[in-house]
């Protein structure tokens, strides 16, 4: 494979108002409004020249939030300080920062819509 295997990635919401206001207060990010007929979409910011990926925010009739198997890791200076928004923004801590060895650290959450997703940092 020659570039990283996730290529974007999206987290399913049923109120796109409180999902939007939830991310924007933890990550410390704007969202950009997508073109996307029938499907009201939110990407975070994107930077084709960086490493990583982005991804949106979906509204999409027929596809509820919540019960997912698969975590989106935000990447963050030091996982603590977004961890700490998570509960002033409407969602809930499942696992504080913890060390993962020579990996780094992580933290769980679970957002306003009922995701949980995860904080990734060095420090």
């Amino acid at each position: 494979m020659a570039q990283n295997p996730v290529g974007w990635f999206e987290i399913y919401v049923q109120d796109l108002e409180r999902a939007k206001n939830f991310y924007t207060t933890v990550l410390g990010a704007q969202l950009d409004r997508l073109d996307s007929p029938g499907v009201e979409m939110w990407a975070f910011p994107m930077n084709p020249d960086r490493a990583g990926t982005s991804g949106a925010l979906v509204r999409m009739p027929g596809f509820p939030s919540g019960s997912n198997s698969t975590l989106v890791y935000f990447n963050c200076t030091d996982c603590a300080t977004e961890a700490g928004r998570v509960v002033k923004a409407g969602g809930r801590i499942q696992k504080e920062k913890f060390s993962i060895g020579q990996y780094g650290f992580i933290a769980l959450a679970t957002d306003t819509e009922g995701n949980m997703f995860g904080l990734h940092s060095q420090k």
